[in-house]
């Protein structure tokens, strides 16, 4: 049964340490194409934040936030597949961060191809976000297990 539980946490941990170790592959100077593609759904998020909130978010290079999702990505997913609830919580951090920036569907009409691709991998990303909670709920609502004591047996005089 436990090696069940290891190989269901192993292979719903690929999804994350594959995208990982393609960004590092493509990584490069400046980031590769992962900064490439995210700087310009970061300055839409970074202006919606700032004019809904007055909050001015800091400049931050694209590379840096690259490598973070990276270390994340690869440090959750180490510490998940051996059932630590920390690594499911380091994935859910990243997931719950990174949906709503890279598949901004929401900025895009119905009726554009655009949209219909990344409103899938938004649901896609939820899905991802889903199965964490229950991992994290299912861990923290199993009991621990305590070892059986053995009855004492009475001496006979």
């Amino acid at each position: 049964m436990a090696f069940i539980s290891f190989l269901g946490r192993l292979l719903f941990v690929s999804v994350f340490v594959l995208s990982a170790y393609q960004e590092f592959n493509e990584f490069g100077v400046d980031g590769g194409p992962a900064a490439k593609s995210l700087k310009p759904k970061f300055d839409v998020f970074s202006k919606h934040v700032t004019t809904q909130t007055g909050i001015q978010l800091p400049h931050v290079d694209m590379k840096h936030l690259i490598l973070g999702t990276i270390a994340l990505k690869s440090l959750g997913s180490l510490l998940f597949v051996f059932g630590s609830s920390f690594g499911a919580l380091i994935l859910l951090l990243n997931q719950a961060i990174t949906t709503p920036i890279l598949y901004d569907f929401y900025n895009y009409e119905a009726d554009k191809k655009e949209f219909n691709q990344l409103f899938v991998k938004f649901t896609q990303g939820l899905a991802l976000l889903g199965a964490l909670l229950f991992f994290v709920g299912m861990k923290n609502s199993l009991p621990t297990r305590s070892p059986k004591k053995k009855a004492t047996k009475a001496k006979a005089n």
